[in-house]
C-alpha cells in the first residue's frame, strides 16, 4: 500500500486496479468533558492508556462543529509492508444487509461495547437503511474490531453464532439496543443468552456454538484486517463503489454518509 498523504489519502492496487481511499476527517484537540475511557487491545507493543479522536466535519461549506465520535486505541509498533486485497474489506464479515447487487457497499468496523458505535446505531444507521439500503442503493457489511475488552469478543462471537440461525442482524440490533457502557457486565454470557432468547433464537444451540468458539478465528482475522488498514479505533467505515473507496472515521452524522452515497451514485 502506498500512502499518498498521511492525513487524507491512501492508494493501492487490487487485481491490477488502482484504488484510492479518501479519508473524510480531520483531527483537532480533544473535548475533555466528553471523554470516554476504554482499554486498548493488546496488539504488538501497546501503550497503556486511552486516546479519543476528535473529528471536525463540515457539510456544504457550513460552519464546523467539534465532536468526539470514535473509540480509539493507542498503538506503538513497527509497520511492515502488507498486501491489501479485496478480501481485506469483504472477508471475515457479517452476512450482507440489503440487496447483494446494490452499487455501493458500506463496511463498518465496530465493537459492540463501543460508545460511539452505539451513537451511530441510534442516530444514523436506521436512516441509511431506510433511505439507501431498502431502496437497493447500498448494502451493508459489519466487521469486528474488538478493542475494548473480553465482553466485546463474546458479543461479536454470539452475533456470528446467531448467523447460524439466520439472525445475525437481529442479534446485532439487540446488542446495541441493550448497550449500557463499557466493561461493566451488560454483555456477559448470561445476558448475551437472554438477548438470544428475546429474538427467539435456539439458546441451547447458541450456547454450544459459543462454548466451542467456532468463530474465534473469524473475529481475530477481522481484527487483523482492521490493523492492516491502519485503523486504530471504532467505528470506522469504508464506502466502496467501483474503483472508489472512501473512509469515514467515527460516528459521523447521517448527512456525511448521504453526501458520499449521492456523489458515488451520480458517478
Amino acid at each position: 500500500m502506498t500512502k499518498e498523504n498521511p492525513d487524507e489519502k491512501f492508494s493501492f492496487q487490487i487485481e491490477g486496479k488502482d484504488y484510492i481511499i479518501s479519508e473524510k476527517s480531520e483531527l483537532q484537540k480533544k473535548d475533555k468533558d466528553k471523554k470516554i475511557h476504554a482499554p486498548s487491545l493488546a496488539i504488538g507493543a501497546i501503550i497503556s492508556g486511552i486516546c479519543i479522536a476528535v473529528i471536525v466535519f463540515g457539510i456544504d461549506n457550513t460552519s464546523t462543529q467539534q465532536q468526539e465520535i470514535i473509540e480509539h486505541e493507542l498503538i506503538e509498533k513497527e509497520t511492515t509492508p502488507a498486501s491489501i486485497t479485496i478480501e481485506t474489506f469483504f472477508a471475515n464479515s457479517s452476512p450482507i444487509l440489503g440487496n447483494p447487487n446494490a452499487p455501493i457497499t458500506l463496511i463498518e468496523f465496530g465493537d459492540y461495547q463501543c460508545h460511539f458505535c452505539n451513537v451511530y446505531f441510534e442516530n444514523t444507521e436506521h436512516m441509511i437503511i431506510e433511505n439507501f439500503v431498502n431502496t437497493g442503493k447500498v448494502k451493508i457489511l459489519f466487521k469486528d474490531f474488538t478493542i475494548i475488552g473480553p465482553d466485546s469478543v463474546s458479543a461479536a462471537h454470539m452475533a456470528h453464532c446467531a448467523n447460524e440461525q439466520q439472525k445475525f442482524w437481529e442479534y446485532h440490533d439487540i446488542l446495541y439496543e441493550n448497550w449500557d457502557g463499557e466493561n461493566n457486565g451488560w454483555a456477559s454470557e448470561e445476558n448475551l443468552l437472554k438477548f438470544a432468547n428475546q429474538i427467539n433464537l435456539n439458546v441451547e444451540k447458541m450456547q454450544q456454538c459459543h462454548t466451542e468458539k467456532r468463530y474465534q478465528s473469524t473475529i481475530q482475522s477481522s481484527n487483523e484486517d482492521a490493523q492492516l488498514l491502519q485503523l486504530t479505533g471504532t467505528p470506522a467505515f469504508y464506502v466502496i463503489s467501483n474503483n472508489d473507496i472512501q473512509r469515514l472515521i467515527g460516528a459521523q452524522p447521517y448527512e456525511v454518509f448521504e453526501k458520499v452515497f449521492d456523489s458515488m451514485l451520480e458517478n
